[in-house]
Order: C-alpha cells, then sequence, then structure tokens
C-alpha cells in the first residue's frame, strides 16, 4: 500500500484550508471524477433565500400603507367639505345678527349649533394633527429600515466581490491540476468537494443579494409614498388649522354680538315688565283695559277693511302684492309674533296672552318707513280707543295685503301722510313715540294678511 505524499495547506479567506498535492494521478479515477463534475452528480439544490419573508413583510408593509393614505385622503376630504358647510354656517349666523330687528331665538339656535359643529371640526383636526404625528413615526422607522437593508446589501455585494476575485486569482492551483497531482480517490474528493461548496455558498450569496434589492425597492417605494403622504398631511392639517382659527375668530364675534343683543333685549324687557307689572296691580282695572283695547282694535280693523274693500272696488288698491315687505325700522326687537309672558296682551286660542303683531324698541322719534309700496288707507288716532289714544299708520299694498304702524309720534313729529296718499316702499311715514298704552318708545308693527294678522316675518 502506498503511503499518501504529506500535503501542505495554506488558508482562504474563510478560515477553511486548501490542500495541495504533489505526485501523479490516477487516470481511472481522474475520468470518473469529471464525469461525474460534467453530469451534475454534486450539484446542491438552491437554498431559500432568507430575504423572501422580509420581501412578503415589505409588500404586505406598503399595502397597508396604501390603504392608510386612501383613508386619510378620504378623511380630509370629508373634513374640507364640512369646514366649507361651517363656514357657510357661520356667514349665516352673522349675516343673521346683522340684519334688522334679528330673531334672537332663531339666532341663538344658529350660533348652538355653530358652536357644536366648530367643536367637531377642531376634534378633526386635532385627529388629522395626530394623524401626522403617526406619519412622522412611520416614515423614521421606514428609513431606518431602509437605511440597514442598504448597509446589509453593500456589505454581501463587497463580500461576493471578493469571493470572485479569490475564486479567479491567478496563482490559485486549479482544479485540473489538484486533479491531474491527486495521490489517492480521498485527496481528489475532499477537493472536489471543496470547490462545489464554495460555489453553492457564492450562489446562495447572489440570490440573497437580489432577494435584498427587491426588498430595498419595495421598502423605497413605501418612504417614498411614506414621505409624500406625510408633507401632503402635513400641509392639510397647516390648512385646517387656519380655517380653524378664523372659523373660531367668527363664532366668538356671533356669540358675543348675540350677548349684546340679548343683554340690550333682556333691559328693555326689565322695563317693560316693570311698568307692566305696576299696572297689573289693579288686576280689575288691567282686565278691562284689556278687554277696551281689544274693542277698539277689532273696530278699527273692520273700518280698515271696508275701506280697503272700496278702494279695491274703485282700482286704486291692487287685488295682488306681488315681493316682500321691508323692515319698517331697525332697533330692537323685545316681543316676537305669538304667545307672550306678558299680562297686558290678550288671550288668543289656547295662549293666555298673545301677541299680534312684532315689538321694535328705538330712540324715541326713530323715523318709521313704509314696509312696501301701497296707499296710506288710515293716519291718526284710533278713534275706538280709551285714552290715551294710539296714533296709527295703515298701508294698504293690496286688497288681501295691509301693514299697521302704531303708536307712532303725534306731538313733535306727527304723520307725514294723511289717508288717501300713495307711498313708495321705504319712504318716511312717521316717527316712533309712546301713544296709547305704552311702557316706553318702540314700534308695534302688525300685517294683516286676509282678514287676519299674521307674522310678519313671513313677509320679509
Amino acid at each position: 500500500m502506498t503511503t499518501p505524499l504529506l500535503r501542505r495547506r495554506t488558508p482562504d479567506q474563510r478560515g477553511w484550508s486548501r490542500p495541495i498535492h504533489r505526485g501523479p494521478g490516477r487516470g481511472v479515477l481522474l475520468f470518473l471524477v469529471m464525469t461525474t463534475l460534467l453530469g451534475g452528480a454534486f450539484v446542491a439544490t438552491p437554498v431559500r433565500p432568507v430575504s423572501a419573508d422580509a420581501l412578503s413583510d415589505a409588500i404586505a408593509k406598503q399595502k397597508a400603507l396604501e390603504a392608510q393614505i386612501a383613508k386619510q385622503k378620504a378623511q380630509v376630504t370629508n373634513l374640507t367639505r364640512q369646514q366649507k358647510a361651517l363656514a357657510t354656517a357661520l356667514a349665516s349666523t352673522k349675516s343673521s345678527l346683522s340684519k334688522v330687528n334679528a330673531d334672537l331665538a332663531a339666532v341663538r339656535a344658529e350660533v348652538v349649533q355653530a358652536t357644536v359643529a366648530v367643536a367637531t371640526a377642531q376634534a378633526q383636526v386635532q385627529a388629522l394633527d395626530a394623524q401626522v404625528a403617526k406619519l412622522d413615526l412611520e416614515l423614521s422607522d421606514l428609513e431606518s429600515r431602509e437605511s440597514r437593508k442598504l448597509d446589509e446589501l453593500a456589505a454581501r455585494k463587497a463580500l461576493l466581490a471578493d469571493r470572485i476575485r479569490q475564486a479567479y486569482d491567478t496563482d490559485r492551483t486549479s482544479m485540473l491540476e489538484t486533479f491531474l497531482s491527486g495521490e489517492t480517490f480521498t485527496d481528489i474528493l475532499a477537493e472536489v468537494s471543496y470547490h462545489l461548496d464554495f460555489a453553492q455558498q457564492d450562489r446562495e450569496l447572489a440570490e440573497q443579494i437580489v432577494a435584498d434589492q427587491k426588498v430595498l425597492a419595495v421598502l423605497h417605494g413605501t418612504v417614498e409614498a411614506t414621505r409624500a403622504q406625510t408633507d401632503s398631511l402635513r400641509t392639510a392639517a397647516t390648512a385646517q388649522h387656519e380655517q380653524l382659527r378664523t372659523q373660531l375668530a367668527s363664532l366668538a364675534d356671533s356669540q358675543a354680538r348675540l350677548a349684546a343683543l340679548e343683554k340690550e333685549t333682556k333691559r328693555l324687557l326689565a322695563l317693560q315688565q316693570a311698568a307692566y307689572a305696576q299696572m297689573a296691580r289693579d288686576k280689575t282695572r288691567l282686565a278691562a283695559a284689556i278687554i277696551a283695547s281689544e274693542k277698539a282694535e277689532a273696530a278699527l280693523q273692520q273700518q280698515i277693511d271696508r275701506i280697503v274693500a272700496e278702494r279695491a272696488k274703485g282700482g286704486s288698491i291692487p287685488s295682488i302684492y306681488n315681493g316682500t315687505l321691508d323692515w319698517p325700522m331697525s332697533g330692537t326687537v323685545t316681543q316676537e309674533f305669538g304667545c307672550t309672558g306678558f299680562a297686558w296682551e290678550p288671550r288668543v286660542g289656547n295662549c293666555a296672552h298673545f301677541h299680534k303683531g312684532i315689538d321694535i324698541a328705538a330712540p324715541l322719534y326713530t323715523p318709521i318707513r313704509a314696509a312696501g309700496p301701497g296707499v296710506v288707507v288710515f293716519a291718526g288716532p284710533n278713534p275706538y280707543d280709551p285714552v290715551p289714544k294710539a296714533w296709527i299708520v295703515v298701508i294698504a299694498h293690496s286688497s288681501e295685503l295691509v301693514t299697521w304702524y302704531a303708536h307712532v309720534d303725534n306731538k313733535a313729529h306727527p304723520p307725514r301722510v294723511k289717508a288717501g296718499d300713495s307711498v313708495v316702499a321705504g319712504q318716511i311715514i312717521a316717527y316712533e313715540g309712546m301713544t296709547g298704552r305704552t311702557t316706553g318708545p318702540h314700534l308695534h308693527w302688525m300685517v294683516e294678511f286676509r282678514d287676519t294678522f299674521v307674522n310678519p316675518r313671513l313677509f320679509l
């Protein structure tokens, strides 16, 4: 038996040793080994790269982000739409407060609704801020993952390049030399196994690099999409904050104006109620006065209706009024049309006390204007009223529509029109006074439609 020659090993970059053989080879064994190698008997099955799971995770992360971005865009669109509606509502409320003789009950309801809407908008803008903060964190995490993956990829590429350089090093003993110089079949198989294992690891490393590049591409796309959405969301949040500040200022202004109107109305009402309370101490006299006032008003209404009917037949009053009415005077509405708490007013239907018009308080001698074009059918004191008599101007706008202006002044500034005069909308017809039973200067404005007193606001 031939004793094998001593073999010298040279360490390679993996810490393994590569045998160097000396001596003649065996032709038969070399033929078998080369045949086996060329036939591929020792080719290893490729190993599934570890990065396959990483790629699946990256794609899942990307899809989740896409869904999140779509949801955020929908939320921003919805918030923008709600903000526009809120801006419109606030403008409407502000307009209502700016109108002459604002309906405080209606405006109060508008302010309450606007307050709730602004609070809702605040919560939504805060939620938008939270979304921006969340995206900032996600972007930071994704950028870190992308950076780590870039480093891993660079390291693997460098390792593979080094392996390739060493594999094709010119001073390295080729496999053919090893096959030809091997002393024993065991030496040849050991060398073949070494080279096959080296190639398999190189192939796996290359596959890992390809997989890493795919993961990195998905990560990079996710980072870019997240960065774009973060910038977009931050811009939207800034715009919404600015709009919210404007809306909060508008709401605060409306609340302040409403409070001022309510305060003034409360002051005037307190004065009126104090006067009414003083008169109501003698309930018997108050009841008699209310009955007398009702009879006087009913008698004058019959007279007015008769005059209007006669003039309509003569053609001086149109049968139909096309258009709306304007406020006859600006001021503070102290009593609306309908049920009231003032004991001075008579019972009507289910209301213990019913107010047939709208009371507008303003400084004494404030001009009173015609609410619409028409013909004056009455101007002077109510002949059916007990003393003190209320001075009234009545204008017929058509055979069905008539407006009444009561408590006008009769001394310093008596009415500027008389029965039979034609007037245009906005023309001064009288001045605010305190004639008749009144606790302070105000205009008692009534609208009679088809012989019945109705809410004047219906015609404004």
